[in-house]
Formats: C-alpha cells, structure tokens, sequence
C-alpha cells in the first residue's frame, strides 16, 4: 500500500507538470480557450490587468472554498495538492519564461501541443483517483444541489467559454478553440483507458498446478479454474481464467508455452478490472 501510495504521489505531480506545461507554454499565448479554469483564465487574463496564472489560482482557490463549504470531505486531498499544484507550477512558468508571443507559428502544431499534453496530464490525474479541481468542483456542486445532467452542464459551460474566444481574440482562435474543445472530450476518455489497459487469459491446459503456480507466486495474481472437457478429443483439461497488466502478458504467454507447449490461450484486452490488485470500486 505504501509503495502504491509514492507511485500514485509520482504520478499526480508528473500528471500537473504535463498540465501546466500545456497549458502555459502553448494554450495560454495562443489564446485557446477549451472551457474549465484555464480556459476562464486565459479570458480574463486578455480583458483585465490581471494575469492568466493568476486567475487561474484565484478561481481554484475560490471553487475549493466554495468545495469545502457546499461538499466537506468530498473534496479530497489529492484535488486540493493537484489544483494547488498546477497553479502554482504555470505561476512559476509565469514568473521566470515570460512569454509574450506563442513559441511558432504555427498554431494548429501547437493546439495538437497543447491538447495532448494537457489530456495525458489529466488522464494520469484522473487515474490516480484525483483531479485537477476546478470546473470539476462545480459539478459536484451542481450534481449535489440539482437534477441536471451534470456532464451536459459542463459541456454547455465549456462551449460557452470557448466560444468567448471569437470575441475577445478572433475568428481563428475561436475555431481552434473549439477544435480544442471537442478533442479533449475524446482524448482524455483514450488516454485513460490505455493506461488501464490489462489482459485477460483463458488457458485451457493439462498443467494446472504448474500454471496456476507460476501467476500466484511469481505474478501476484489470482486464477480461477473450473474443468473443462475438449468435445473433438473427449479429454479431459483445466480451464484457468485469470487477469494480468500488459507488461506481465508477455511473460506469463511464454511462461505458459514453457509449461504446456500444447495449452491453448486465449487472450483479450480489457481497459476496465475492477477486484484486488487492479482498480477499487
């Protein structure tokens, strides 16, 4: 548990670093407005004397508070160290890389920059059972206090936001703003099911013990097995079901072949395990 606790802390802060990379060295100077906190913040950023950075920590503040009243413990540590986290990282950007120009130009190299960076930063917040806070807030907020569908909410909000950017920017940043919108939507739902990626295998074999040996002791997972009888040659073998990350696949396919060179396998890709050893309820 420890050991996972230091990996999931890794993870978040790699996860908020990708985020503020994203965010200010390619959304913020280019005026992409995708909706959420940062989205706001590169608006008001435009309109008042303000900077970006800065609103972006004033808004995750006064939504964590507006958390804390409105849903106590629901707003969990790791949202408060991540939104916190990030701000802090892009104000720092801020303060030391001035920038007043985007780094190219070529704006649609540095929208895919931007969305990428800032899907896999949040997809890695996300996995680890966290956020980045924000306009998440707000939809527990919401959630909580209304019937509405949450999702649409947001979504509605973010065009909202992203639309503002025809205005205070141009037509250009707008249409990419939008772009930039609807791909995070896909991207992020993407990222997260490739990081959770795991294999499942049925192994139909005559070494049971052998097999089921090498996945408890070696692999730390567990299997279940049930008889099983072949209808072209009448005998009878062992069905193993079992589930493993897709690093461990490979090696447990040879190991298997090594034991049981006439085992049959299959094996299929699964993004969602849910059970001891995987992902929690």
């Amino acid at each position: 548990m420890k050991s996972k606790a230091i990996k999931n802390f890794i993870f978040m802060n790699v996860g908020c670093i990708l985020l503020s990379v994203g965010i200010y060295f390619f959304k913020i100077p280019n005026g992409f407005v995708t909706g959420g906190v940062t989205g706001i913040g590169t608006v008001l950023g435009k309109i008042t004397p303000i900077t970006p950075a800065a609103w972006i920590w004033i808004l995750n503040v006064a939504l964590l508070l507006l958390g804390f009243i409105f849903l106590g413990k629901q707003s969990s540590f790791k949202t408060i160290y991540c939104s916190m986290f990030y701000s802090a990282i892009t104000f720092v950007f801020e303060s030391f890389i001035p920038l007043n120009a985007p780094l190219t130009n070529q704006p649609f190299m540095e929208l895919v920059y931007a969305m990428l960076l800032t899907s896999i930063g949040s997809a890695i917040i996300f996995n680890c059972e966290a956020s980045s806070g924000g306009t998440d807030i707000a939809a527990l907020i919401l959630k909580k206090y209304s019937s509405l569908d949450v999702g649409k909410c947001l979504l509605v909000v973010d065009f909202f936001v992203a639309s503002s950017s025809f205005f205070i920017f141009n037509i250009q940043v707008g249409l990419f703003s939008l772009l930039g919108l609807f791909t995070k939507a896909f991207l992020v739902d993407s990222i997260i099911e490739s990081l959770n990626t795991c294999k499942y295998f049925v192994v139909i074999t005559t070494k049971r013990e052998e097999i089921s040996r090498y996945i408890i002791e070696t692999l730390h997972h567990g299997a279940t097995a049930a008889s099983a009888v072949g209808e072209f040659s009448k005998d009878e073998k062992t069905m193993i079901h079992t589930v493993c990350k897709r690093g461990e696949a490979t090696k447990l396919r040879k190991k298997i072949k090594e034991i049981d060179p006439g085992a049959f396998i299959v094996v299929t890709t699964s993004s969602e395990i849910i059970g001891r050893g995987f992902r929690s309820v």
